[in-house]
């Protein structure tokens, strides 16, 4: 898909978000996959970037700042998820013996911890995300996610990039 227009790019990102969450719906929901907490960070950076889109392209700003301003959103969303998702392919590498323990589950530190160090926990590693439950082609999930984080990438980059055309 050629994205000619600033609304077409942000359609086309919050296209490929509502994929994403569909794919990860239907692996938890059909498949009986049940996301780790590194999974349903990701899915979390998937929606406020999808979020991020559906604004944009509702708006569709004529002036620069304004799609400097959505371009740079919805890329600091899709950088997080692309992040989140890259160190869960690391986690899922490790040696067995190298792979932190399993700690208390999502729910559970949500309900006694402070977010931001629920966010610390998560990311120094649990040992249930390092599991790989599903791969095709040879790549883990998050494998995948991280490739379909990089092809989202494309959406808010051509954003950045209209901003010369005003």
């Amino acid at each position: 898909m050629i994205l000619h227009s600033f609304r077409s790019a942000a359609l086309a990102g919050l296209a490929f978000c509502v994929l994403m969450m569909a794919v990860a719906l239907g692996l938890e929901h059909i498949g009986g996959y049940e996301p780790c907490p590194l999974c349903i960070f990701q899915r979390v950076a998937v929606i406020v970037a999808g979020i991020v889109f559906a604004i944009a392209a509702i708006h569709s700003p004529a002036g620069r700042v304004g799609k400097v301003i959505y371009g740079l959103l919805s890329l600091a969303a899709v950088g997080t998820g692309a992040f989140i998702a890259g160190r869960h392919v690391w986690l899922q590498g490790l040696p067995a013996d190298e792979v932190p323990s399993c700690g208390p589950g999502l729910d559970y530190m949500m309900d006694i911890l402070p977010m931001q160090d629920v966010v610390a926990m998560v990311l120094t590693g649990s040992g249930e995300c390092a599991n790989i439950d599903f791969s095709l082609l040879g790549l883990s999930l998050p494998a995948w996610t991280l490739i379909g984080f990089a092809i989202l990438a494309i959406a808010p980059l051509r954003m950045l990039l209209m901003k010369s055309r005003g």
